[in-house]
């Protein structure tokens, strides 16, 4: 069904405030620590996909007055893109030399291609007792699970359909599965967590949210989303990367710090006194 110019506006706006509050969750308050040894991330991982579920959908809830000064006008520029996406559309419909390249690239944004990055930092992690790469994993996938539901609640109530989809294209509410990206929802999320993971290495940053930009790029030149669709599949990721690290991270299961962690070191039957250098790398 044909919707005018003025409801997609609206709709924009909507849908983009969906992704922002998203990104709103990553501030809300943790869980005060039990005094008793937590369970193991393993064990807590579907629990804690349910604690995300909750805190993404409930974001809305806490917002604050001073949110509307980055809310509002990242929603007038997203309405913006929204009501542009056609003509963007064509014109990137034109161009084909780029397609195969694109198809490549967006490989690394798919659920097969970043479950095998999580696998292989867990399982690293695991075989080289590195509590940070074995964090990596559980949370990559946790962040993966939790951005699938997302998104494709997102795709099931707008229904956008993509610019392949010939008169129809672009067209919210019409069957289609076009907003947002799931791509781009699925590879930001697991490259916010690995880059949070490994925030003091900066060459792991720069590879992490690389990899996400140029899936989130291909997504648009290979033809299967419109820039709004990318956009909004992008910071909805984003959002949900960062929430799941604040929330999970285990502070004490690894150090950050490039300095050594200096602890004394005595046995008092042998005399004996000293001092205990420890890196984290």
């Amino acid at each position: 069904m044909r919707r005018n110019r003025r409801s997609h506006c609206l709709f924009g706006i909507l849908a983009f405030l969906v992704a922002t509050l998203t990104v709103r969750a990553q501030t809300l308050p943790k869980p005060v620590p039990s005094p008793t040894p937590a369970p193991s991330l393993e064990k807590e991982f579907f629990k804690n996909i349910l604690r995300d579920q909750k805190a993404i959908w409930t974001a809305p809830l806490h917002l604050e007055r001073s949110d509307a000064k980055w809310i509002i006008p990242s929603s007038i520029g997203f309405m913006a893109l929204v009501t542009t996406d056609r003509i963007t559309g064509d014109e990137m419909a034109e161009a084909d030399r780029q397609v195969n390249a694109s198809r490549i690239i967006s490989y690394a944004g798919s659920v097969y291609g970043l479950a095998a990055a999580a696998g292989t930092f867990y399982l690293v992690g695991r075989s080289k007792h590195d509590a940070r790469a074995r964090e990596t994993g559980i949370l990559s996938a946790e962040a993966m699970v939790d951005s699938v539901i997302v998104e494709g609640a997102l795709k099931g109530i707008t229904q956008r359909a993509r610019p392949a989809d010939g008169v129809e294209r672009s067209e919210f509410f019409d069957g289609g599965s076009s907003f947002p990206s799931g791509h781009s929802t699925q590879v930001w999320a697991v490259a916010t967590v690995v880059a949070n993971e490994y925030q003091h290495n900066r060459a792991v940053q720069f590879a992490a949210y690389g990899i996400a930009s140029a899936v989130s790029v291909s997504r648009f030149t290979v033809h299967k989303h419109y820039i709004s669709d990318v956009i909004a599949g992008s910071a909805l990721g984003f959002g949900i990367g960062k929430y799941v690290y604040n929330a999970h991270h285990r502070d004490g299961s690894v150090s950050d710090s490039k300095w050594p962690m200096i602890t004394p070191e005595y046995n008092r039957r042998a005399r004996e006194y000293g001092v205990g250098l420890t890196w984290n790398f």
